[in-house]
C-alpha cells in the first residue's frame, strides 16, 4: 500500500484526535475518564508517526502543515500546565502548610533542642565566665565585645544594601549546616543545632554581662526572631531527611528518602524566607540610629507573625 493511500487511511483517526482536542480544552486533563485518556494518547502517538511518515515521503505541504498543527495542538493538550489558581495556592499557604508544621514532629523536636538549649546556656553564660571560655573562647568573646564597642549610629545605603547580601549569605550557610547535616541518619542534624544553639545562647549571656550590652542587643533585637527561627525550620528539614534512612516504614531507603525529601520542601522553603526576611532587617534597620523602641516593636512584630502563622492558623480544626 502507497503512503499517500495509508496516510488517507488515517484521516479518520486525525478527526477523532481533533475531537478530544475541542473536548480536552474546556476542562481538565485530570477529570477525563481513564478510557478516553487511553484512546487520545494512543491517537496522540499515532498523529506523530503519521507525521514523520509525511515529512519523510515529502507529502503535499499542507498534509504535513495539518498534522503538524494536530499534533502540536494534541501535544499542549497532553502536556499542558496547569493554570495559577490564587484561591488554592492561598489555601496551600495559609491552610494547608501550617498545619502541617504544626503536626510536624521533627519541627517539634527542633523547636525544643533549640530553645532548650540556647537558654540554657545563655543563662549559664551569664552566671558563668568560665562556660562562656570553654563555648566561645578568649578570642572570641574579645571579637565580641570589640565589634560592639562602638554605639549602633547607622551606615550609608551601599554599606547597608552589601551587607544585607553578605547576611543572606552567612545565615544560609548555618541553614544549610544544620539541614545537610541532618542526613547522617539525622545524627549530624542533631549535632550542628546543638552547636549553634550553644554558641549562640552563650553569646548573649556572655554579652548580657559586659559594658557592650545596649549596643549588642540594640543591634541582634530586630532580625533575630526570623533568623532563630529559619535555623529551626532548617535543621527539622535535615533531621526529617536523616531520620527517613533509620525509620524507612517498610520501605527501600531511596524511596523513604525521597518521601522524606518531598515532605521536608516546605520547610527549607520557609527557612530560605525567613533567612531572607532576617538578612533584609539585619542589613537596613538592625545597624540604623533608630531608637531601641522601635527595633523592639520589629521584633515583636515578628515574633507575633509567627506565632500566628505556625499556632494559630496551624492549630487543628475539626472543620478539616
Amino acid at each position: 500500500m502507497k503512503v499517500v493511500d495509508l496516510l488517507e487511511k488515517r484521516r479518520a483517526q486525525w478527526r477523532e484526535l481533533e475531537n478530544y482536542c475541542g473536548r480536552f480544552n474546556t476542562s481538565r486533563i485530570a477529570a477525563q475518564q481513564p478510557a478516553d485518556l487511553a484512546r487520545f494518547a494512543a491517537l496522540y502517538r499515532a498523529a506523530c508517526a503519521d507525521l514523520a511518515l509525511a515529512d519523510a515521503y515529502q507529502l503535499p505541504p499542507n498534509t504535513i502543515q495539518y498534522l503538524h498543527q494536530l499534533v502540536a495542538r494534541a501535544h499542549n493538550q497532553l502536556y499542558r500546565s496547569n493554570k495559577f489558581q490564587p484561591q488554592v495556592w492561598l489555601r496551600e499557604l495559609f491552610v494547608t502548610l501550617p498545619q502541617q508544621f504544626f503536626n510536624d514532629g521533627y519541627l517539634r523536636l527542633a523547636f525544643g533542642i533549640f530553645w532548650g538549649v540556647f537558654i540554657a546556656c545563655m543563662l549559664t553564660g551569664f552566671l558563668s565566665m568560665e562556660f562562656c571560655e570553654s563555648i566561645l573562647g578568649k578570642e572570641q568573646m574579645a571579637e565580641f565585645q570589640e565589634m560592639y564597642r562602638k554605639p549602633i549610629t547607622g551606615r550609608d545605603l551601599s554599606t547597608d544594601q552589601a551587607m544585607s547580601g553578605f547576611y543572606v549569605w552567612h545565615n544560609a550557610g548555618i541553614g544549610l549546616q544544620c539541614f545537610a547535616f541532618g542526613i547522617f541518619f539525622g545524627v549530624g542534624g542533631l549535632l550542628v543545632t546543638l552547636q549553634n544553639a550553644a554558641i549562640l545562647g552563650t553569646a548573649f549571656g556572655y554579652m548580657a554581662t559586659t559594658a557592650q550590652r545596649g549596643n549588642f542587643f540594640h543591634f541582634v533585637t530586630a532580625h533575630g526572631p526570623f533568623e532563630l527561627t529559619a535555623i529551626v525550620l532548617s535543621a527539622a528539614a535535615g533531621m526529617r531527611l536523616g531520620f527517613a534512612l533509620v525509620q524507612t516504614g517498610g520501605k527501600s531507603r531511596g524511596a523513604s528518602l525521597r518521601e522524606a525529601g518531598k515532605q521536608a520542601v516546605p520547610s527549607a522553603c520557609l527557612a530560605v524566607l525567613l533567612f531572607c526576611l532576617a538578612a533584609a532587617i539585619e542589613g537596613f534597620i538592625s545597624p540604623s540610629a533608630l531608637p531601641y523602641s522601635v527595633k523592639a516593636m520589629v521584633a515583636l512584630l515578628s515574633a507575633g507573625m509567627l506565632t500566628f502563622y505556625f499556632v494559630v492558623l496551624g492549630y487543628p480544626r475539626g472543620d478539616d
